[in-house]
């Protein structure tokens, strides 16, 4: 099985050949294990850009849009920060197969 093509920071050139697997093998590279609360947050971001073509655009995004749609508890910095560390936004669009949040460092 081949992997999807990426750049030099790790993200996929191209989001739809995006897997599963796939993103397991991002994640360990950063030494995260994937859990079911990874996995809910891998989703909604994949869903958010099948509907708007693009990652979150800041880190600040990204948790507001999180807040949205999971609730006060799950769209704080602290939440996501454990689950991606790091930028989170950075962390979790690399994951999830997505490109680069623009306002992202």
């Amino acid at each position: 099985m081949s992997h999807p093509k990426r750049n030099n920071e790790g993200f996929l050139e191209n989001a739809w050949e995006w897997t599963p697997e796939a993103a397991s093998v991002i994640a360990s590279e950063d030494s995260i294990t994937l859990r079911d609360a990874h996995w809910e947050i891998i989703q909604f971001l994949r869903e958010f850009y099948q509907e708007h073509e693009m990652s979150p655009p800041s880190n600040r995004l990204f948790v507001k849009a999180v807040k949205d749609r999971f609730g006060e508890d799950k769209g704080s910095s602290i939440y996501l920060m454990q689950l991606f560390p790091g930028t989170p936004a950075k962390t979790a669009c690399r994951i999830a197969g997505l490109p680069r949040p623009t306002n992202c460092l």
